[in-house]
């Protein structure tokens, strides 16, 4: 392992069990690494560039541009440069956190939420791709995020930040979301290889988006889209939406014919890592979803329904949270962990660690670990569950309990993980 990623791994690794989950679930992170994936999947020889087999003669191409948006974006930029360094003749990539790069300009955005200051660099990789050339190679970084933090005009920043209000208090899923951000923008849904046409684009995916439907990573700036309008009004519709500005999304394939796509890292990466050490730790490992959409309760539900001695069950995803109340605080993991504590924790033999893999579970912390002595300290502090419960409120439970799991940002971001460890 690189780094220690658990930055209170100590204070946290009070028991064994909780010592054993925890160096799982940094085994997860370290897997995604971005650093470590650029420089794995991608090497530059004799000018031929080579990623996951496939070759690019880098002497055919009159300039080089690098483009990203995202997570991962700007330590993935880092890392490209140590591959390509002078080769790349300009670049723009908005992130969370700026890095210092000697030909990639990298800027902060805002995320969850759009806002102004992610215009500016959206009009900059706007213009960078729309001024490439037929001999030009366009290098696009799509990573989880990408979706809120790639507004390349005031309008869609605006529409950007009414899908997320609306996203907040409907049941809509993330694929449905992003059908929407692909049809209010002239980048997402294969926006960006339309408007980089005839360039050759190279897209390197860092997938948050569980199971493999890679086109929705940043709502699919690098993929030719398959919905309609008529697909996204349909959504609005069911969900009593407010209306919004559509487009149709390129449908015309010669956009697409010098694109190709590399998927480099999504969560089936973290989960079998996670896997691969649970046995090196002499445990079995169950890996029961990918995909875990389902709500939070029916998510627990099939962790716990698969729960074994001597077995660590993972699973991957992002599990639905309808939010009915403002003023809350932490996400879908503390949200999770604080149903957990309250429903299904009575095993004293286990331990349940639900992680947001970019570090930030909708605030500083990246998620908690708890077992049965989470629930004796809250019982001792006196805390009221459900009121906490009732106000989306879950932050100050495990601050207070000193369970929350502090990694800081990780760089990454492959959806949320979830480690259900139980050993006597």
């Amino acid at each position: 392992m690189t780094k220690r990623w658990i930055k209170n791994f100590e204070e946290l690794a009070i028991t064994e069990n909780r010592k054993i989950a925890l160096e799982i679930a940094e085994s997860g992170l370290d897997a995604i690494n971005t650093e470590k994936v650029i420089l794995n999947f991608i090497k530059l020889e004799n000018n031929i560039l080579s990623i996951q087999g496939e070759v690019f003669d880098l002497s055919k191409f009159k300039k080089i541009k690098v483009v990203g948006f995202g997570k991962a974006s700007c330590d993935a930029a880092l890392a490209l440069e140590k591959i390509l360094g002078q080769k790349i003749d300009e670049g723009v990539v908005i992130g969370l956190h700026k890095v210092t790069c000697d030909y990639i300009e990298t800027f902060s955005g805002t995320h969850p939420r759009p806002s102004e200051i992610n215009i500016g660099p959206g009009k900059m990789i706007y213009e960078i791709a729309d001024k490439s050339e037929e001999d030009d190679l366009v290098i696009a970084i799509v990573s989880g995020g990408g979706s809120a933090l790639l507004c390349p005009s005031e309008g869609e920043c605006i529409q950007g930040q009414i899908l997320y209000e609306e996203s907040l208090k409907s049941k809509q899923t993330i694929i449905e979301l992003n059908t929407l951000r692909k049809h209010v923008s002239v980048l997402k849904g294969g926006g960006l290889a339309k408007v980089a046409y005839p360039a050759t684009v190279i897209g390197l995916i860092f997938s948050d988006v569980p199971g493999d439907h890679f086109d929705d990573v940043a709502s699919g700036p690098t993929y030719k889209d398959n919905t309609t309008i008529a697909d996204a009004e349909k959504i609005i519709s069911e969900h009593s939406m407010e209306k919004l500005d559509l487009i149709e999304t390129p449908k015309d394939d010669k956009y697409f014919e010098k694109v190709h796509n590399f998927v480099l890292v999504s969560n089936k990466t973290a989960v079998e890592a996670m896997a691969v050490k649970a046995k090196e730790l002499g445990l079995e490992a169950n890996i029961i979803s990918t995909e875990m959409y389902d709500e939070v309760d029916e998510s627990l539900k099939k962790l716990f329904g698969s729960q074994k001695d001597n077995t660590v069950v993972l699973a991957a995803g992002e599990p639905k949270l309808e939010v009915k109340t403002k003023g809350g605080s932490g996400g879908r993991n503390l949200f999770m962990a604080l149903r957990a504590v309250k429903e299904k924790m009575t095993d004293e033999n286990s331990v349940l660690i639900p992680l947001a893999s970019d570090g930030m579970d909708n605030c500083d912390s990246a998620g908690a670990i708890i077992d049965k002595r989470t629930i004796e300290k809250i019982e001792k502090l006196g805390l009221n569950l459900d009121d906490y419960q009732a106000r989306f409120d879950a932050y100050p439970i495990f601050q207070k309990s000193g369970d929350m799991i502090m990694t800081g940002a990780t760089g990454a971001n492959v959806s949320d993980l979830m480690i259900l460890l139980t050993k006597k």
